[in-house]
């Protein structure tokens, strides 16, 4: 997205900025800055930045890189939502190397079914939270 970069790199993350968001929304309020910080170290963590490398939008995924994968605490910051920059995250995970091979991603939203159903996802059983892309073949 012209104007826009994603990033792996966690030195560039702006922890208070990711902190303050998750605070305020509705599935991370209980969060303390350590079990914020926690959060981050243990997952593989994608940072979208502007020009001039202010952090505009974050995503973290738990995953072993081959069976299962947790795409957690999508966000984009205020002032930079509407643009397109969620859809480009979503994607940009999807394509990356450490997950686009793994059999079963899922993710729990409350309030972005249509976002992710674009992208494969559906929802699990009668959850209304839940919801994967589920490639593996059982026999």
């Amino acid at each position: 997205m012209i104007g826009y970069t994603i990033s792996k790199d966690k030195n560039l993350l702006q922890f208070d900025k990711i902190h303050k968001t998750i605070k305020t929304s509705y599935w991370g309020g209980y969060r303390t800055e350590k079990q914020t910080k926690t959060t981050i170290e243990n997952t593989i963590c994608f940072g979208v930045y502007n020009n001039n490398m202010e952090q505009v939008g974050f995503a973290r995924v738990l995953t072993d890189q081959v069976v299962f994968a947790y795409i957690m605490d999508v966000i984009i910051f205020d002032g930079y939502q509407g643009k397109g920059l969620g859809k480009w995250l979503v994607a940009h995970i999807l394509e990356d190397d450490s997950l686009k091979n793994v059999l079963t991603i899922s993710l729990k939203t409350k309030d972005a079914h249509k976002l992710y159903e674009k992208y494969g996802f559906k929802s699990v059983g009668n959850s209304e939270l839940w919801m994967a892309i589920d490639k593996a073949k059982l026999d």
